[in-house]
């Protein structure tokens, strides 16, 4: 049997055309694959490698901070070093009289107050002022002829106040009415 089609003989061309087509549409898939997974592979190792990073930046985050916490007080012991001295040199003095040791121990209560001052720290000394409850514990009341009352007439222990925050109020008598 013959064909008699006249499209018949074409038909085979047409199917090695779209063979043909097919093969090339499957290479250049599979090169996109293959450039696909090389592109995947590379982003692969960039999140390891910045998940790493980010886990040796935490880690000397975390060491720094220790270190931070550790040491947070040796500019405020460095200053309190002369202090110690002074006194070690007092206490090592046999045959002063009280007062050149009254003195010395004036001159390092000035001293531990300056270093004192350096870091913030502020005394609270109300004497002759008005009893400021924000700053001042009234203990007593006390008669005081020619002072105004609520006013401070004498100081018990004098109060510190670190930045602006009170660490401890003064403890004060108070005129009475």
């Amino acid at each position: 049997m013959q064909n008699n089609d006249p499209q018949a003989p074409q038909a085979a061309p047409d199917a090695n055309a779209a063979d043909a087509a097919a093969q090339a549409d499957l290479a250049a898939l599979k090169a996109r694959v293959a450039e696909l997974e090389t592109s995947n592979t590379e982003l692969r190792e960039t999140v390891l490698r910045e998940k790493a990073e980010i886990e040796n930046q935490r880690r000397r985050l975390h060491r720094d901070l220790e270190q931070a916490r550790r040491f947070a007080n040796e500019k405020l012991l460095n200053e309190l070093l002369p202090v110690f001295d002074g006194l070690e040199s007092g206490l090592a003095v046999e045959t002063a009289d009280v007062a050149a040791m009254r003195e010395g121990l004036g001159l390092t209560l000035k001293s531990l107050l300056k270093v004192g001052e350096n870091h913030g720290l502020a005394q609270v000394d109300p004497l002759g002022q008005p009893l400021d409850p924000e700053r001042h514990h009234a203990v007593s009341m006390v008669e005081a002829p020619g002072t105004v009352a609520g006013t401070v007439v004498s100081v018990l222990q004098k109060g510190y106040v670190l930045n602006d925050r009170l660490l401890r109020p003064a403890l004060v008598a108070v005129a009475k009415d």
